[in-house]
């Protein structure tokens, strides 16, 4: 470890001081489960690759012990939190001299905010960026579904969740646990569950376990069907996922032509993401 990389973890209390001290208390209103263990901080920090771009927005940063091993690398990070007290308490502690120390990073900001109502378009110069973050549990799936929205500038994504549902999302078709989540995100990204943290990790810890996953966005993204008729497809599909496709999309009203095809008589469980486009394709042509 370089004199500079010492000075900057040592300009830091370490996980364990801060949550003995109660520098900042976890409120349930806001899902907060704070990380306190360093090692597990670091193997999360690991899995952003950054390939071909620099510029990170960490969600719910917390006292920020994900946050410093982030700022070990060359990167533009924006930390961004709803929590009045971590934002104090990060602008107080996460200066940009220190991030200076480490890398050379010249962009640090601390933001409050809402991630789930924020303008990412006034964010880096609309450049890309990546995300990570030991997510709120209770918005940990809305956060996944705005990086759909906006994936035209979000190459890549890594985080904790609710170890359930980072296994949902990068589920295979075939499984009880595979659904909407899981279609949606892997049409556009590969999706990769990375590892397992225990509750005892956190304060105040969880009822369950979570889990770290990786999304890579896709070389091409673009879907060869109309993406509004895929999302409504796969949402109308598994809103009955006991029923077979035939009858869970009665509603499109689908012409009798198409009515006796193979793979209506499945249920959504069953379709893998290229065979949802495929029917999506199918429904698109049929309603022209």
């Amino acid at each position: 470890m370089s004199k500079k990389k010492k000075k900057y973890e040592k300009s830091f209390p370490q996980a364990k001081k801060l949550f003995e001290a109660g520098a900042v208390k976890a409120k349930k209103h806001l899902g907060q489960h704070f990380l306190k263990d360093e090692k597990i901080a670091q193997k999360i920090a690991d899995t952003l690759t950054l390939n071909g771009y620099k510029n990170t927005i960490e969600i719910g940063p917390g006292m920020g012990v994900l946050t410093k091993y982030i700022l070990q690398k060359n990167i533009a990070l924006i930390a961004m939190d709803l929590d009045n007290e971590s934002i104090d308490y990060l602008n107080t502690n996460f200066r940009l001299e220190h991030t200076n120390i480490l890398s050379g990073n010249k962009s640090f900001q601390v933001l409050e905010g809402d991630f789930l109502k924020y303008n990412l378009d006034t964010l880096f110069n609309k450049e890309q960026f990546a995300i990570t973050g030991n997510f709120p549990y209770n918005i940990s799936t809305q956060i996944v579904f705005k990086t759909l929205e906006n994936k035209e500038r979000i190459p890549e994504f890594t985080g904790m969740f609710q170890k359930e549902v980072a296994q949902r999302i990068c589920e295979s078709s075939g499984s009880k646990t595979y659904g909407i989540l899981s279609v949606l995100t892997q049409a556009f990204y590969d999706a990769e569950y990375l590892f397992t943290v225990p509750p005892d990790v956190f304060d105040p810890p969880p009822k369950v376990e979570s889990g770290v996953l990786r999304l890579i966005r896709k070389n091409d993204y673009s879907l060869p069907c109309d993406e509004k008729l895929f999302f409504r497809v796969v949402k109308t599909s598994f809103g009955q996922r006991r029923k077979t496709l035939r009858n869970s999309l009665k509603t499109f009203q689908l012409p009798e032509t198409i009515k006796d095809l193979e793979i209506l008589s499945k249920r959504p469980e069953q379709l893998n993401v290229k065979q949802f486009i495929e029917l999506t394709q199918v429904i698109e042509k049929s309603i022209d």
